[in-house]
């Protein structure tokens, strides 16, 4: 058992009513996870999973058992969180391995780049079936979108975090782990690319955003689930017809660092001078987060130009949730030489530029690959 760093006696106790609740679920018959029947011994072997800690809610503690957003994230070591989840051992054989301990907010290019390529060397063991990463949602989206473009493996490949502290009441974090487990292990998880087990659902990697910062429904994609966890059984429902992990063009083991790629947010009343320190940074393509269907304000039209005529690529994308940014609709993007992110938000369209431009600069090539992935 863990504890926080409080003074308050009470918050000792509502952490230790968060553990002593989680253990005692174990117990129950309603709660507990077991693998389906089989005849076969074989077919009963448990699935050996490794979890890849980087930090995050998943491992935050709050002063007070009532604090659900206020509290200090990346705390609790990875031993700790397979600790307080007993019932994991039930269904997997685990071992821990803390990657970082950081808020998620503050990951970089380089800290992508090193953890996608731990995962690509444990699922090239035969004694690993399946890894799940924890990690904060604030880019939970973005990690799980690069290592679905990334890593050259049919393992299933978890990526789960949690909306409230352990310390919290009713905090998510422990199903959600547990979910994250089950989902690592599940041959009906292999192949179906990386996906996000949170709140009893689970989603694809690629397509799921970040839509609410306070509830443990945060997550959701405009295309719906793959599926859900219920009572320790994978249930899914759909495939993602996007090109992913096997059937990508792109592996980690041959990825060493990502060029630099910007995001401007649209919005009435922008700063044209915002593009040029983009540049000035080193940025080798923009993504304009624009406003309904990935508008360029008139005043800008000739800015992104100039900056294309001078090598950045430009790629619109919309600020709007959901939908799809169509090619030379509000923008003649052939005339331009500019791409179109498709359905992909400005955070999933910043990650596939970076990957993509560690292959190529040719903007027919990174508009077919805003296509396929």
């Amino acid at each position: 058992m863990f504890s926080c760093r409080s003074g308050a006696a009470h918050s000792l106790r509502g952490a230790a009513f968060a553990l002593t609740l989680a253990s005692l679920c174990g117990s129950s018959p309603l709660l507990a996870r077991e693998m389906p029947e089989s005849g076969t011994a074989a077919a009963t072997r448990k699935p050996n999973v490794v979890i890849l800690a980087t930090g995050g809610t998943i491992a935050g503690a709050g002063a007070d058992a009532a604090n659900s957003a206020t509290y200090t994230a990346a705390k609790v070591p990875v031993d700790k969180l397979i600790a307080a989840v007993p019932q994991i051992s039930t269904i997997a054989n685990v071992r821990g391995e803390q990657v970082f301990q950081i808020a998620s907010e503050s990951f970089t290019d380089t800290q992508l780049v090193q953890l996608g390529k731990r995962v690509s060397q444990l699922l090239k063991q035969d004694d690993v079936d399946g890894v799940v990463v924890t990690h904060g949602t604030d880019t939970l989206e973005e990690t799980a979108f690069f290592l679905d473009l990334v890593v050259k493996s049919d393992k299933p490949i978890v990526v789960v975090g949690s909306m409230r502290p352990g310390t919290a009441i009713s905090a998510d974090g422990a199903l959600n782990l547990l979910d994250a487990v089950t989902v690592a292990g599940s041959k009906e998880a292999i192949g179906k690319g990386v996906t996000v087990t949170m709140n009893d659902t689970i989603q694809c990697g690629r397509d799921v955003n970040k839509r609410t910062n306070v509830v443990p429904s945060a997550f959701y994609s405009q295309w719906g689930p793959l599926g859900m966890v219920v009572e320790g059984k994978t249930y899914f429902f759909r495939s993602l017809a996007k090109r992913h992990n096997t059937s990508s063009e792109f592996d980690i083991d041959q990825i060493d660092s990502l060029p630099l790629v910007g995001i401007v947010y649209g919005s009435g009343n922008m700063i044209p001078g915002v593009y040029d320190a983009e540049v000035q940074a080193g940025a080798k393509a923009i993504v304009n987060a624009g406003t309904g269907n990935g508008s360029v304000a008139g005043y800008l039209v000739d800015k992104l130009k100039d900056i294309r005529s001078k090598g950045t690529i430009v790629i619109r994308s919309s600020r709007v949730p959901d939908g799809i940014v169509l090619r030379n609709a509000e923008q003649p993007d052939d005339k331009y030489d500019w791409v179109v992110a498709n359905d992909l938000n400005p955070a999933k369209a910043k990650i596939l530029a970076a990957v993509a431009l560690t292959k190529t600069n040719d903007t027919k090539e990174l508009q077919r690959i805003f296509w396929e992935y």
